[in-house]
């Protein structure tokens, strides 16, 4: 509904027609859109007409991106402390095969003196 608005007003029939959804859901949907100031809703003579505001798609769509970057910042450090979490763990297991191994081989009398 809001891309059909993007392109010019329209009439809440000629809104309706492409879904399908009764008269009573699309006008609930724009009454909603109306609320949210995105969408201001006139008579012209019998129609309603509804028209987009642009300013307030703007608002939405920089509301949108700040918490985008907000997000992708946030998930992009989860990301280093689970990589480096990762490393911690291989490191742990390394060690404790080491030990395993060595143990091993001083029971079976494979040490090296050096």
């Amino acid at each position: 509904m809001i891309e059909r608005l993007s392109h010019g007003p329209a009439s809440v029939h000629g809104l309706t027609e492409p879904f399908a959804l009764s008269q009573q859901m699309i006008s609930k949907h724009i009454a909603y859109l109306v609320r949210a100031r995105i969408v201001i809703k006139t008579k012209r003579g019998r129609e309603s007409v509804c028209t987009l505001r642009p300013e307030a798609i703007k608002t939405v769509s920089d509301w949108a991106i700040r918490y985008r970057r907000f997000w992708e910042e946030s998930f992009d450090k989860l990301d280093a402390v689970v990589n480096q979490m990762k490393k911690d763990q291989m490191k742990k297991a390394e060690a404790r095969d080491d030990k395993k191994h060595g143990a091993r081989n001083r029971a079976n009398g494979d040490h090296k003196n050096f």
